[in-house]
């Protein structure tokens, strides 16, 4: 039902800052949880942060407690990660993803938690 379009990648050098946005069509967009994942040549797809419906409750994966924030914007069908003090390891393709649900029932950690998907961006921290 809910379709997903990622923004925002592009090249930046080790302890800069990059913002990456997700646009969500739909009337119902505060009733998704949302989520960013992120993947490396490689590697699987991995959980970095996921934002209840209202906005008031955050999950992150440890690597980027304190560096990432994860925000939401419901007047404006979107979702946000704002990365900080970025390094070479977070070099990856970053997907946003939806899911219908409420927080307290799953950890919205695991991609086979999420019903819809976007196309993803590219995110590349030069040293």
């Amino acid at each position: 039902q809910v379709q997903l379009v990622e923004s925002g990648g592009g090249l930046v050098q080790a302890g800069g800052s990059l913002r990456l946005s997700c646009a969500a069509s739909g009337r119902t967009f505060s009733r998704y949880v949302m989520g960013w994942f992120r993947q490396a040549p490689g590697k699987e797809r991995d959980f970095v942060a996921a934002i209840s419906g209202s906005g008031l409750n955050t999950r992150y994966a440890d690597s980027v407690k304190g560096r990432f924030t994860i925000s939401r914007d419901n007047a404006k069908n979107a979702v946000y990660l704002q990365m900080s003090s970025l390094k070479p390891e977070h070099t990856a393709f970053y997907y946003c993803a939806a899911t219908r649900g409420y927080w307290s029932s799953s950890s919205y950690t695991r991609m086979n938690e999420y019903e819809a998907w976007g196309q993803g961006t590219q995110v590349t921290v030069s040293s």
